[in-house]
């Protein structure tokens, strides 16, 4: 072996350490949270409770299969689990439609969501990816009052789920942690509950997150309330 060769090489064995020190590690990417209903971490994200450090990443809620967490046991985001903090309650009907936003897509097992250690409702996620945004029309099987859901997405490819945990008052008010605005009564909303998936012409009612909405011409997958004040959903009040 030339000496120009034998120089390369040993310069090589020197650098490659160093790039392998110096290079940034891969980071694992997002993931998914409830934002409709309101889940906890999005009341933290969008600045409705004051958290710590799950209000930069919302997503991030991921554990073990299995629990019955709103934390997913990470004790950097042990605030989700203080039921005494001051969480924004979603009036809701007996039944009512939660959204997931992905921001990785991983394949599905399933989704679940229980009362308790009761599961009120699961969804098939065939070991598919799913799109960004999936909507579960979820029954809360006779429930009322105050409760708090526990979502669960169970990712298909690892031991892993993600966790969020959504308060909401079956059938009444906003039990004390909302805002209580509004000029009806919540919880008697009689239009059909808005869904993404469907499509809507203009007049069709829907009733969201305890105020009913119409529709001023054809849309779909366009959440009421995030349109505006000239976008397509017209507020009709409290239901």
């Amino acid at each position: 072996m030339n000496t120009r060769r034998r120089a390369a090489l040993a310069i090589g064995a020197l650098v490659a350490p160093l790039l392998a020190v110096s290079l940034p590690a891969s980071t694992a990417g997002a993931h998914g949270w409830v934002t409709s209903p309101a889940s906890r971490q999005d009341q933290c994200a969008t600045g409705v409770v004051d958290c710590g450090q799950i209000k930069y990443e919302p997503q991030s809620v991921e554990g073990p299969k299995g629990l019955r967490s709103c934390s997913g046991g990470n004790t950097e985001f042990a605030e989700l689990d203080d039921d005494s903090k001051g969480w924004r309650v979603t009036p809701v009907g007996s039944t009512y439609t939660f959204n997931w936003h992905h921001t990785a897509r991983h394949a599905t097992d399933t989704w679940q969501y229980f009362i308790g250690n009761t599961k009120i409702a699961e969804f098939d996620g065939h070991g598919a990816q799913p799109p960004a945004d999936v909507s579960h029309q979820v029954n809360f099987g006779g429930l009322t009052g105050r409760q708090k859901v526990l979502a669960v997405w169970n990712v298909a490819d690892t031991a892993n789920a993600f966790y969020s945990c959504i308060d909401v008052n079956i059938g009444g008010g906003d039990g004390g942690g909302g805002d209580g605005g509004g000029d009806g009564e919540p919880g008697d909303c009689t239009a059909p509950v808005w869904n993404a998936g469907s499509v809507y012409t203009g007049g069709d009612t829907v009733s969201h997150e305890g105020r009913t909405w119409r529709a001023k011409w054809w849309v779909t997958g366009e959440e009421p309330g995030t349109t505006g004040e000239w976008g397509v959903w017209e507020d009709l009040g409290a239901c």
